[in-house]
């Protein structure tokens, strides 16, 4: 790949302009006698109930992933790491590859794939990262992993990080593929709203100052200026609409304020179409929360929010309605997952919600009202709970138990979801 060839050369200048005399200083052998093996299991029970014809879910799942982080000579360094998704038991759920259409649909096909290949260099002012790798970016509300599904979702292409003044990041990153949650392959089951293998060019730009920092030096009001542009050409937004129907760019700022124990989030966004999409985007996104964080006394590490986020419709024809088919999807509009394509009057979520730290592990709970935007529809609410706790006497076991419920009003159908997990990683 060009982009891929270009950005070794880049690095081997970038190496060779090291003066002799600081190579003498470090050992190539750095990278193996620095490096670390790196080791994550998780087994997973979920369940699905979903008040339609289909037959309940029941599904165990077990990821493995196993890779090797080398040490640092002169700012380069490797990581390599695969892993692997097993069923346990019976398929009495649909994984979207295996045709077990009769069933719910827990997304955690089977399979094994290198989850990520990179070389990264870092210097003074930043770093550059490029193979495949993973990509985080704020709060993913519109770039991320997906790290709740067993199949995380990581990128082909090239990433690079500057820092040239105090607080101020500025990155960008050239993606020519996104390997999905629904891979590792295609089958004769699958469909484009859901392909192994997202194909296109995207770039990602993102710019975030820190402007003020409180008196230990942390931040207090953060500025974030995006620009998103995405060219996924072989996957639509529904199956009755055209691929390259999700293709957009969307340019936004989003503000993070804190004040004592209060925090603000406020963002907007506009989104519009790009590359070869065949239909005509014009739509925005809004967010609003409050937070109140208890320092001390009984409810010391309390953590209380609530929100309002908007992702506008419009009129169509087909859905146009603001996405994120890039974003780690579970964290927003409720767990029970069923708002992962905005529908085509947008949405409305009003939430409120908790985080406390509880018997040595972290309780969370939280209410949505969803509301189209377009219209009067009432699409229903949602409560979410988890606990987690590590494991005593195992360090690097976590346990957890999640569980959300969906009460349906003018949208889909009531869901009932349960999570049982274990995860240990070294």
């Amino acid at each position: 790949m060009r982009m891929i060839n270009l950005s070794l050369l880049s690095l081997a200048i970038a190496s060779t302009t090291l003066s002799h005399a600081a190579f003498a200083e470090q050992a190539l052998s750095n990278l193996f006698t620095q490096g670390k093996p790196t080791v994550d299991v998780r087994y997973r029970y979920e369940h699905v109930d979903q008040d339609n014809a289909l037959n309940n879910a029941n599904t165990q799942t077990v990821r493995t992933r196993i890779g090797y982080q080398t040490g640092k000579w002169y700012g380069l360094s490797a990581l390599l790491e695969a892993d692997n998704v097993s069923r346990i038991g019976d398929a009495s759920y649909n994984n979207t590859r295996n045709g077990q259409r009769d069933f719910s649909v827990v997304a955690d096909p089977d399979g094994t794939e290198v989850n990520q290949a990179l070389l990264r260099y870092d210097f003074k002012k930043g770093n550059a990262v490029l193979g495949r790798q993973r990509i985080n970016l704020d709060n993913q509300r519109f770039i991320g992993g997906v790290g709740w599904r067993q199949n995380e979702q990581t990128y082909d292409g090239v990433l690079g990080q500057i820092k040239p003044i105090t607080g101020l990041t500025l990155t960008y990153s050239y993606i020519d593929n996104i390997n999905s949650i629904f891979g590792p392959g295609n089958g004769r089951f699958d469909n484009k709203t859901n392909p192994a293998n997202i194909e296109g060019h995207s770039h990602l730009l993102n710019a975030q100052y820190v402007l003020l920092r409180d008196s230990r030096g942390g931040p207090q009001l953060t500025l974030t200026g995006y620009s998103y542009l995405l060219g996924l050409d072989n996957i639509a937004v529904s199956g009755a609409a055209a691929l390259g129907s999700l293709s957009s760019r969307t340019n936004g700022l989003r503000a993070n304020a804190a004040i004592g124990n209060f925090s603000v989030v406020a963002e907007y966004a506009h989104q519009e179409d790009y590359a070869d999409n065949p239909q005509e985007l014009d739509s925005d996104y809004y967010l609003g929360e409050l937070g109140y964080t208890f320092k001390a006394g009984v409810l010391k590490g309390l953590v209380m929010k609530a929100g309002y986020e908007v992702l506008e419709g419009d009129d169509g024809p087909g859905n146009r309605a603001f996405q994120t088919p890039l974003a780690t999807k579970h964290a927003f509009q409720g767990w029970a997952d069923v708002f992962l394509t905005t529908p085509a009057a947008g949405i409305e979520d009003a939430y409120v919600g908790f985080t406390a730290p509880l018997l040595g592990g972290s309780l969370q709970a939280w209410y949505h009202d969803f509301r189209a935007e377009q219209g009067s529809s009432q699409y229903g609410e949602e409560i979410d709970v988890s606990y987690a706790h590590p494991i005593p006497g195992v360090q690097g076991l976590v346990g957890l138990v999640k569980y959300a419920s969906y009460d349906a009003d003018d949208f889909a159908v009531d869901t009932d979801k349960l999570w049982v997990q274990l995860q240990y990683t070294y």
